[in-house]
């Protein structure tokens, strides 16, 4: 609930209504934020072309916020001087892949689901038509992603993003600032890169830079002197996740 990573939330609710969204809005956050939200709501004499719903969380333990057939997202404690959470993005396993060229070429569609959900096919009267293997790839691997926001260094986080494809860890303070960032519950690039290691990632980027330093060369020095696969985190960046 530090202002710097909710103020900007309020000009978006308003340019989703500028918009002309209607489709429901969920907001995931710490207590306090829904109060928050609908004050500025009721004394600007606003009313949406939508509805928000807000979801508090629990910032003390690990709970399951949302699930599709693809995808399913929990969030887990983060060590901060308030309530803070981190995230987890994760992938459900995806489907067996069709080996087209082995497929006959009128084969009913019926059949094809049968066989991307790993069984074999038969005929009415219990003959084999396709055995599964002989005509599927293994599915593509499923992806992960780990968010950790404002956090003092802490082991604990480890299990919850263990060998996740991309980690996004603070490093607010470069290593020689140790003391002012455990003062202020916050990570050193050290520290970031330390519990990437811990916790097997892929990759690792760093991000929540204090506003002392101007250069960040040296933050990206530091982290890879921990962890070398680390990248720094730039505004509007894409970072691609390979199937």
């Amino acid at each position: 609930m530090h202002g710097d990573h909710y103020l900007g939330l309020m000009g978006l609710i308003y340019t989703m209504h500028l918009l002309k969204r209607t489709k429901d809005l969920n907001i995931y956050g710490q207590k306090g934020l829904k109060e928050i939200i609908v004050t500025q709501l009721k004394y600007s004499d606003s009313r949406l072309n939508y509805k928000i719903n807000f979801r508090e969380l629990q910032p003390k333990k690990s709970e399951l916020l949302f699930e599709d057939d693809t995808l399913e997202i929990t969030s887990f404690p983060l060590n901060h001087r308030i309530p803070c959470s981190g995230f987890l993005f994760k992938e459900k396993p995806k489907p067996l892949r069709l080996s087209k060229e082995n497929l006959p070429e009128n084969i009913a569609l019926a059949h094809i689901a049968l066989l991307k959900k790993g069984e074999d096919v038969f005929d009415e009267e219990g003959n084999l038509l396709y055995k599964n293997k002989e005509y599927t790839l293994p599915p593509r691997r499923s992806r992960s992603y780990a968010f950790c926001s404002d956090t003092l260094y802490d082991e604990s986080i480890v299990p919850h993003i263990k060998g996740v494809d991309l980690l996004y860890h603070e490093a607010t303070f470069l290593a020689d600032k140790y003391p002012w960032a455990e003062l202020t519950f916050h990570s050193t690039t050290h520290q970031a890169g330390e519990i990437a290691k811990k916790a097997e990632v892929k990759q690792l980027v760093i991000g929540h830079y204090s506003a002392r330093y101007k250069d960040l060369t040296p933050f990206i020095t530091e982290t890879r002197e921990v962890f070398e696969n680390s990248i720094l985190s730039v505004e509007g960046e894409t970072i691609s996740l390979s199937d």
